[in-house]
Parts: structure tokens; C-alpha cells; sequence
């Protein structure tokens, strides 16, 4: 009786959520979302586009990619709707979104939700306090923004050219400077390029823990002084002595490609194995990360409050977490990037699934990528790229 009783109330707890998401799939059939996302890598406008196949083929949900080159382009547009009163019936339905941004919409009351725990396949995640699923760079998402992909800063080297690259971020002027104008990095207006100086910052900083929080001028002032020392000997040698920078880390690889510089830098660590694939980097290319590890991140898609349509964006949040997609999109021959779920609650089908995935020399295993770094708090990203600015653009 105890057991008939435990599985009535289980079967009562779980039906209105069935039915809510049921709810949610058929008001969101027909709908087109209109997902915001950086436009800049090939693999993953391929996989974006996939994404809107499945789910116009399973949920009747088609997906407009809007292509973007800075993130901020979607969030102002948001931030211009409400000051118009737009309440409703807003152009962007979803978001590919990180740290500020996410900071600046979720402290205007510009996003949708807490949604998250509402979507079926959450059940996958890691949803505790304080996992890497709840928290976007130091900031707590309560729910507010889905993730899906990981992300983690390493470095690739021509393994060819350069069989040991420097391992500490300290070492990177010296070796500069005995093979000057072999590497660059992405302009620092564009995320790739900020982030390599927070991974140097982090490394060089008197006090990693004063990152945790936002910057003040004092703070800023001390922890950064290092930095600004260390990239001071670094810029002269740097691929056209760092007066000029590759716009984005595809066009980043391409001089690798063509053998213009050795060094190059990803946030996602299958991204070269890739690459090696299609035949856009050497096959000599390597990842390599710093012996005091490298800065780590979970992307994550968020919901604007004005949504036109919020249901439809659900329902791809919601896809995106599907094992089967995760699965596929963890295979360098279609993404590359490594998974958000939690493996341990994977069933075995699914977990058989990812074990089965194609493996590649230049494919590193989760242990070469070694101790993941948390990122700064948002307003170092932001104050470090405008002292950068101040300081080297004329």
C-alpha cells in the first residue's frame, strides 16, 4: 500500500510538468525563433542550421540564425525595445550569451525566466549550487540562461616548428623575443583577444582572488600593473610587431594555416583537431594549456523578457541538451566542442554514444587540459579591453 501510495504522489508531482512542457510544445509549433549568435565560425553556423532542421522537423520550430560579430548588437537591441516600450513582441528570441552580457541583461530585467529547471532534458545537468551549469563568470544564472556548449582557453602550437612551447604565461615574452612576429593574438575588441590577456591577468595577478569580484580603481590599478609590464615586452615581437591583429580566431588560424605565425589560441579544445579535418590547420597543429591551467567556461543561451517567441526559443533551449545533440556536437567532425552534461546521469545508451566518438591525435583528453581557472568577474573583461585600448590603439 506504502509503495502504491509513494507512486501516486510521484505520478501527481510529475504530471503537471509533463503537461506544462506538452503545453509549451504546442504553442510553440509554427513559430520561427530568431536565435542571436556570433557569426563567425563556419562548423558552428553549420550546427546552428542543424539545429534548426531537427527542431522544425520534430517541433515544427524553425530557427533564423542572426548572425552577429558582437553579442552586445542583440542585448542593445533588447535594451532599445524596452526603453521603447516594447514589452512584447520583441526581434530577438534567443541569445548565445556570456559574462557581461549577461551581467548587463540580467541586472536590467531584460531576460526571460528562471526557465531552466522547466526544461526536461535539465535532468542531465549539474544544477547545485556553485556547478559551472549555475554559475556564468562568477555571476549565479538562477536559472535565467541554458547552457550549452564548454568552452576552455588553450593554445596551439606547430608542434612542427615549435616541439616545446613556453608552458607559463611569464615565458611567453622570452620566447617572443628569440621568434619574433610567430604569434599574435586576436584584436582585443573581439572576445578571443580579451580573453588571452584575462588568462595572462590571472596568471600574473599578485592576488587571483581580488578577480572574483568587481575591478575598483585601486583594485584595478594593483592587479593589473603585472600585466600591462609583461605585455609591454611581449607586443613588439608579436607578428607585425603588434601593430596590426588578425579581426577573429578563424582568421587567427588561417596565418597559422598559411605559416605565418606558430602560436595560436581557442576556447574550444577540438576546435584544431577540426581544423586538421578539414584541412585548415597543419596536421602537426597541437593544443597545448599553461602548467597553472587555463581559464574555463560553460556558453549559455538566455531568453530576453520580450521574447516573441519565448515558447519556441524553449523548446531549442530544451534541444540543445538532448544527449543525442550533445553527443553530436562533441564530434570534431561536426563541432568539436566538449559536452555540458553530466555524465553520470547519462543513461548507458547515451553514454555509449559519446564513447563511440571519433578520437584524433590532435584531439587532447580531458585530462591534458588540465586545472580549469575560474573566469573574472565580468568588469575585468570589460576595463581590461578599454585600458588595452587607451594604451597601444592610436
Amino acid at each position: 500500500m506504502r509503495a502504491s501510495l509513494l507512486a501516486l504522489a510521484l505520478a501527481t508531482l510529475a504530471t503537471p510538468a509533463a503537461a506544462d512542457w506538452q503545453a509549451t510544445l504546442d504553442a510553440a509549433r509554427g513559430q520561427t525563433v530568431y536565435w542571436n549568435a556570433w557569426g563567425g565560425d563556419a562548423r558552428t553556423n553549420a550546427f546552428i542550421a542543424w539545429v534548426g532542421q531537427e527542431t522544425e522537423r520534430r517541433h515544427g520550430v524553425r530557427v533564423e540564425h542572426v548572425k552577429l560579430t558582437d553579442t552586445a548588437e542583440a542585448v542593445n537591441r533588447v535594451i532599445a525595445e524596452k526603453a521603447a516600450g516594447r514589452t512584447s513582441g520583441g526581434t530577438v528570441d534567443l541569445i548565445w550569451i556570456n559574462g557581461p552580457n549577461f551581467l548587463t541583461m540580467k541586472q536590467a530585467g531584460l531576460l526571460h525566466g528562471p526557465f531552466v529547471a522547466d526544461l526536461p532534458n535539465a535532468q542531465y545537468l549539474d544544477l547545485s549550487a556553485g556547478s559551472a551549469a549555475t554559475t556564468d563568470f562568477t555571476v549565479p544564472t538562477d536559472g535565467l540562461e541554458s547552457p550549452w556548449r564548454l568552452a576552455k582557453f588553450v593554445f596551439v602550437h606547430d608542434s612542427a616548428r615549435v616541439p616545446e612551447p613556453p608552458l607559463q604565461l611569464a615565458a611567453f615574452p622570452d620566447w617572443a623575443a628569440a621568434n619574433p612576429g610567430r604569434m599574435t593574438h586576436p584584436a582585443v575588441s573581439n572576445f578571443m583577444g580579451a580573453t588571452f590577456l584575462k588568462q595572462a591577468l590571472v596568471e600574473l595577478s599578485p592576488d587571483p582572488a581580488a578577480l572574483q569580484s568587481a575591478p575598483t580603481d585601486a583594485t584595478f590599478a594593483s592587479q593589473t600593473a603585472a600585466l600591462w609590464d609583461w605585455y609591454d615586452r611581449l607586443r613588439p615581437n608579436l607578428w607585425r610587431q603588434g601593430t596590426t591583429f588578425p579581426e577573429n580566431e578563424s582568421i587567427q588560424f588561417q596565418l597559422m594555416n598559411d605559416g605565418e605565425v606558430d602560436i595560436a589560441m581557442a576556447f574550444d579544445p577540438a576546435a584544431p583537431a577540426a581544423l586538421i579535418e578539414q584541412g585548415l590547420l597543419p596536421d602537426s597543429a597541437r593544443v597545448f594549456v599553461p602548467e597553472a591551467g587555463s581559464i574555463g567556461n560553460i556558453s549559455f543561451v538566455a531568453i530576453p523578457f520580450n521574447a516573441a517567441h519565448r515558447e519556441g526559443a524553449e523548446v531549442v533551449a530544451n534541444f540543445l541538451l538532448d544527449p543525442e545533440t550533445q553527443a553530436r556536437q562533441q564530434d570534431i567532425t561536426v563541432l568539436g566542442s566538449f559536452s555540458v552534461l553530466d555524465p553520470a546521469r547519462l543513461p548507458e545508451t547515451a553514454q555509449a554514444a559519446f564513447a563511440a566518438l571519433p578520437a584524433a591525435p590532435a584531439l587532447p583528453r580531458l585530462e591534458d587540459l588540465g586545472r580549469t581557472l575560474p573566469e573574472p568577474h565580468p568588469g575585468w573583461m570589460t576595463r581590461i579591453a578599454e585600458e588595452w585600448a587607451r594604451r597601444y590603439v592610436k
